[in-house]
């Protein structure tokens, strides 16, 4: 019997559990009552970055990028896009290089845009460089 899934509030950091029968796309946290999945990636932390990893039990994809990369700013928009398709199937999360340049550096982070992928706090894959919608919705689907 599964309990539902563990989601980390992206505004507050409450753990929020989602039982199987009810949608967590219309879900609120019951912390600070924000919705849980509003169709884009939050802009996270480092703090709030380790918190989905190491507490969500879905899987969390990150974009590691920066305000002055030219590819970052023009895949931001299709990385929104593949959010609105696959949420609540994954957590997507965009983390400033600039702002968190330890986590970066713990990371590998060599080129940006990086996705990576995590799935029970693990890395699964990564990929570098701007992408398509579609081609990040392929990509995460293939892992």
């Amino acid at each position: 019997m599964s309990t539902g899934d563990h989601i980390v509030c992206t505004a507050c950091g409450a753990i929020n559990r989602i039982p199987p029968d009810r949608a967590a796309t219309a879900a609120n946290c019951g912390t600070c009552h924000q919705p849980l999945f509003a169709g884009k990636p939050a802009d996270v932390s480092g703090q709030m970055f380790e918190r989905q990893l190491g507490k969500s039990s879905v899987p969390v994809l990150v974009d590691v990028w920066a305000p002055w990369c030219g590819p970052c700013l023009a895949m931001a928009p299709q990385y929104e896009a593949a959010a609105r398709a696959l949420e609540p199937a994954a957590r997507f999360l965009k983390l400033n290089s600039d702002n968190e340049q330890a986590i970066a550096s713990r990371l590998g982070i060599r080129g940006i845009p990086t996705m990576i992928l995590f799935k029970d706090g693990r890395q699964v894959d990564r990929v570098s460089g701007a992408m398509s919608a579609r081609q990040i919705e392929d990509w995460l689907h293939s892992r």
